[in-house]
C-alpha cells in the first residue's frame, strides 16, 4: 500500500503543477471569469482544491481548528496557485517519509457538524489524491469554456511513463 500512495501523492503533486502552470499562462481576468461550474472561476477551482488538501493535512496533524486557506482569501490566482502546489509537495514529502504503521493509524476529526468522524490514513489520503484529480477535471472543462483546449495532459498512466 505504501509504494501505491507514494505514487499517487508523486502523481497528484506533478498533475497540481502542471495544471497550475496551464492556469498561470492565462491572464488574471479569464482566471476570474464566471462560468457555468460547481465553482464559478478558474481561481475558485483552484482555491477548492487547496482548501480540501489544506484541511485534510490540518486533520491528519489533529489540529483542532482547520482553517481553510480560500476563506476570505483576496490574493491572485497566482497566490493560490503556488498555494495549492506548496500544499501537494507536503502530501508528497509526508508519504514518503511515512510508516507503514501510520499510513495505517487510524485518526479521528470532527466534521462540519461536530460530530466525531474516524479514517484510516491510507483512506484519508486516496480521498485527497481522488478528490483533487476530479476538481483538475473541472478545470479543464472551464478551459474549454474560456476556448482554450490546447492543455497539458495529466493522466496517471503518463506520469508513470515518464518514471521509467
Amino acid at each position: 500500500m505504501k509504494e501505491l500512495l507514494q505514487q499517487m501523492a508523486a502523481y497528484n503533486n506533478w498533475a497540481n503543477q502542471r495544471i497550475v502552470e496551464a492556469v498561470l499562462s492565462l491572464p488574471e481576468e479569464k482566471c476570474l471569469r464566471e462560468l457555468p461550474s460547481s465553482f464559478k472561476t478558474l481561481q475558485a477551482t483552484l482555491l477548492h482544491i487547496w482548501d480540501a488538501e489544506s484541511a485534510w493535512w490540518q486533520r491528519l496533524r489533529l489540529q483542532e481548528r482547520v482553517e481553510m486557506p480560500g476563506k476570505n482569501f483576496s490574493g491572485s490566482t497566482r497566490e493560490a496557485g503556488e498555494g495549492l502546489v506548496r500544499q501537494s509537495g507536503q502530501w508528497e514529502n509526508w508519504v514518503k517519509q511515512a510508516s507503514v504503521i501510520s499510513l495505517d493509524h487510524v485518526i479521528q476529526y470532527y466534521n462540519n457538524k461536530r460530530e466525531p468522524v474516524k479514517i484510516q490514513t491510507s483512506q484519508l489520503l486516496l480521498h485527497v489524491f481522488n478528490h483533487s484529480n476530479y476538481h483538475r477535471g473541472q478545470l479543464i472543462t472551464l478551459f474549454h469554456q474560456l476556448g482554450h483546449t490546447k492543455l497539458p495532459a495529466t493522466d496517471f498512466f503518463l506520469w508513470s511513463k515518464s518514471k521509467k
